[in-house]
């Protein structure tokens, strides 16, 4: 296979993975209903930056350590998921966050990107693709793995700003739409809560079960 091929194969791959439903997706939801665009963007640059570490330790093969040491993974697995039911639990208890109010303040993008980088750096999803899926594309004769890995890292992150990127749109453009009616900010704001909690239960059983 051409390097071009093995390209548009991972590309393929990884837009369909970003497709599927899953933490970073509903944290990046979460982030534009309850804090707009700003929010949204934000926890995408975060998702982004904790793929170029995942990225790094696949190219240095640090993350053999959690093929060594199964414990490890349960243990990422486990944080993971109650770091992300701890943030739904924070969203439901402040349901009313989604009440729009221009004068209001709102939580910076700064916290956005924190959570966003600790929600997929605790992601046991994207410890299993780091272990199994970017291995496969990295080849000695296509170059220095280093680059290698900064291109992988770049397609990656081109499909996460357009996907999560559409996300963020639609639900700000959702949250702008809640400014007449508080009543119904709450509510979404109590569904966001719980999506994130069902997420996280989900992940984590999914994840224990496979793992």
């Amino acid at each position: 296979m051409t390097h071009t091929a093995n390209l548009w194969l991972y590309f393929l791959l990884v837009f369909g993975m970003i497709l599927t439903p899953g933490m970073d997706m509903a944290y990046v939801l979460a982030s534009a209903l309850t804090g707009g665009r700003r929010s949204g963007f934000a926890a995408i640059a975060g998702i982004i930056t904790a793929a170029a570490l995942h990225m790094a330790s696949a190219v240095l093969g640090i993350s053999v350590l959690l093929r060594l040491y199964p414990s490890a993974f349960k243990l990422m697995l486990l944080a993971g998921a109650g770091y992300i039911a701890w943030i739904g639990l924070g969203i439901f208890r402040r349901a009313s966050v989604l009440r729009v109010d221009p004068h209001a303040a709102v939580r910076p993008p700064l916290t956005a990107y924190r959570q966003g980088m600790l929600t997929n750096l605790l992601n046991p999803n994207a410890y299993l693709f780091t272990l199994a899926v970017i291995p496969q594309f990295l080849r000695a004769d296509y170059g220095p793995l280093w680059l290698q890995g900064a291109v992988l890292w770049s397609i990656g992150s081109v499909c996460e700003v357009g996907v999560y990127g559409a996300v963020t749109l639609l639900a700000a453009k959702v949250r702008t739409r809640l400014e007449d009616d508080p009543a119904a900010g709450t509510r979404i704001g109590r569904v966001v809560g719980v999506m994130l909690m069902l997420v996280a239960v989900f992940a984590a059983a999914s994840g224990w079960r496979n793992g």
